[in-house]
């Protein structure tokens, strides 16, 4: 039998980082997905197949933590493949890059995969622990902000505490946003462990950066709910400076931001683990959302159009 799975990518509006230490976060699952196919093989253990369109090095570099990622999905599903053996292969439209998603959507896949492949019926809280559980190969300490979004879709208010906060927001009307590929792979361990050494030498600071990234998320969440675009957007800038100031960003993150902005975004940030990867831009309207994209493509990057508050990706 084949087992058939599907992962939504997923943009972060607020907090990124900050939530790794109980901020709560935003997060909209996106259009574009990663879909997992899982077959049996003659021969023992696991194989994959890899076909999602990447940034340049981009699986080359995750090789490692993706075979660390998938043997982890197996262990937290009880899957033995010693006797039985499976092959996965990946595919979708998300691309493979830093920052949309990517790493999480193809947990979301497998474990979905999986669970059909071999009966398991596991539900969609299931489905999201034992991605969580893959995302460790990727990530060390994720948040577990990916993987949620990636499971549930739509836009959620997200808060790593014990029991993991995820409330869904309802918008009445999704809104159109271009994200932009640096085309840098970015080390989303390394970037965490980063904030964390930077916030134990300078705690005063960072307490103070992290105090505002936790009231920027309330506007944020009243923000879009009252479809109040202009004050979504400030509030974007707003976490793209902070996320600066704890030194997560980069020049191309910096130079597609102001850019997105210069063409009239309402708001434009990092989105994920920053030093490279994505950026967002919050650009209602389909003209300005091509307006936006088109700059960003003459000068030389990729970008992605798609809307936040789907209920299930669009």
């Amino acid at each position: 039998m084949t087992g058939e799975g599907i992962g939504f990518g997923k943009a972060i509006l607020f907090n990124e980082h900050f939530v790794v230490y109980g901020i709560p976060a935003i997060v909209s699952a996106i259009g574009k997905y990663t879909t997992a196919k899982i077959d049996s093989q003659n021969k023992a253990g696991w194989t994959i197949e890899d076909n999602r369109k990447a940034t340049p090095n981009y699986k080359e570099e995750k090789n490692e933590q993706q075979k660390d990622s998938i043997k982890r999905i197996l262990n937290k599903m009880r899957v033995d493949t010693s006797k039985n053996g499976i092959k996965i292969v990946l595919n979708g439209n998300l691309y493979a890059a830093s920052g949309i998603g990517a790493s999480a959507a193809s947990c979301v896949a497998i474990a979905r995969a999986l669970s059909e492949h071999f009966n398991l019926d596991l539900s969609d809280d299931e489905i999201n622990e034992a991605a969580y559980e893959g995302e460790k190969g990727y990530h060390g300490t994720p948040s577990g902000i990916d993987n949620t979004a990636s499971t549930f879709g739509g836009l959620i208010w997200f808060e790593k505490t014990n029991d993991k906060v995820m409330d869904k927001i309802t918008i009445q009307n999704p809104v159109e946003i271009v994200m932009g590929n640096t085309g840098k792979v970015a080390n989303t361990t390394a970037a965490v462990n980063g904030v964390r050494q930077r916030k134990e030498q300078n705690p005063q600071k960072y307490d103070e950066i992290f105090d505002r990234a936790e009231n920027i998320a309330y506007l944020a969440k009243d923000a879009l709910i009252d479809e109040d675009h202009r004050e979504l957007g400030k509030l974007m800038n707003e976490n793209h400076k902070l996320l600066q100031q704890i030194e997560v960003s980069s020049r191309e993150l910096d130079f597609l931001v102001k850019l997105a902005r210069d063409e009239g975004a309402l708001g434009a940030k990092l989105t994920g683990g920053g030093l490279g990867g994505n950026m967002v831009a919050l650009t209602p309207g389909r003209d300005l959302q091509d307006r936006v994209a088109t700059a960003i493509e003459k000068e030389g990057f990729q970008t992605l159009k798609t809307v936040i508050g789907a209920t299930r990706g669009r």
